[in-house]
């Protein structure tokens, strides 16, 4: 794919004592929407962002929101959030009992639906909901922890969901999570990916250089 990548910060990797500052500087930056990482503590062992934060954090920037859910059981929460002000929501298929159902409900609540491949879960799920999701996630770290190393498998996976979303005619976004640097972008966009979410590698320097880490990653890809 010849497309430059939409670039998604993490704020995961922001400062968390200046974060809707954070948020409205990577706008200005060039990012393409803003990557939210809520985490339980129980589904992945680390506790993050609730709905509160998320909708504190709105008014600070126009970019779509893209909440990745790494909660469980995930159905209670997709309404909250969503009235937060995300735009995507993302889930896992462990995250709950019923993900067609779950994928279904997310798109009632006028938000797009993603659905979250961790390094071991069988990309076989994806042919079944295949046109019900909006974005792929593939996930080339396990979740939980960011600043993690990029693991290079994931590259085989994100090919193979491209695969998948072709054969399928779907137009849905497929995102690599996990590691992403400018060293492995271009990698990750030749494999099939089209949106590259970065933590670290975007907010590292601070945010006189935020543009140029974005910039690199464009490039790279």
């Amino acid at each position: 794919m010849e497309k430059t990548p939409l670039i998604c910060p993490s704020i995961l990797a922001s400062d968390f004592a200046k974060l809707g500052q954070e948020v409205a500087a990577i706008e200005a930056a060039g990012a393409d929407w803003v990557h939210v990482d809520v985490m339980d503590g129980h589904f992945v062992p680390n506790l993050t962002i609730g709905p509160a934060v998320v909708k504190a954090l709105r008014p600070h920037s126009t970019l779509p929101f893209d909440v990745h859910l790494m909660v469980a059981p995930v159905d209670p929460w997709l309404e909250a959030y969503r009235e937060a002000g995300a735009d995507i929501l993302s889930v896992h298929p462990e995250s709950g009992p019923h993900l067609h159902r779950t994928l279904g409900t997310i798109r009632s609540l006028g938000a797009k639906a993603g659905i979250v491949f961790n390094p071991a879960t069988p990309l076989s799920i994806l042919e079944e909901v295949v046109d019900l999701v909006d974005l792929v996630l593939i996930m080339s770290v396990n979740p939980g922890f960011g600043g993690q190393k990029f693991i290079d498998s994931a590259l085989t996976k994100i090919e193979r969901a491209r695969a998948i979303l072709d054969r399928a005619g779907s137009p849905a976004h497929l995102q690599v999570d996990g590691g992403v640097v400018a060293a492995n972008a271009g990698a990750c966009v030749a494999a099939g990916a089209d949106a590259l979410v970065a933590g670290s590698s975007v907010f590292k320097g601070g945010p006189e250089a935020y543009a140029d880490n974005i910039k690199a990653l464009k490039a790279a890809a």
